[in-house]
């Protein structure tokens, strides 16, 4: 169907990470981080995106050590994926 959410790369990771998807046409695209428990950490995209590749950085800043999950939501897809962030 043409839409793919990536695994960030790199992952572990400490510091910034890339996170890959594409879609087949364009459409909003919600790209969201959240901790363990469901809490909204950061959007990294919530705008329209045009049909093709895009990747977007996303930087750990102060967040401790552990488990995420990253959501993207664009036209019929909705996907999750987990992320480890380690120690500096």
């Amino acid at each position: 169907d043409g839409y793919t959410l990536e695994q960030n790369f790199p992952n572990p990771f400490c510091g910034k990470t890339n996170i890959s998807f594409e879609i087949p046409n364009n459409a909003f695209v919600s790209l969201k981080v959240y901790n363990l428990l469901g809490t909204e950490i950061e959007e990294l995209a919530g705008r329209e995106y045009s049909s093709g590749k895009h990747s977007v950085e996303f930087d750990m800043k102060n967040l401790a050590k552990g488990i995420y999950i990253y959501t993207l939501k664009a036209g019929k897809l909705s996907g999750s994926r987990k992320m480890i962030i380690q120690e500096k």
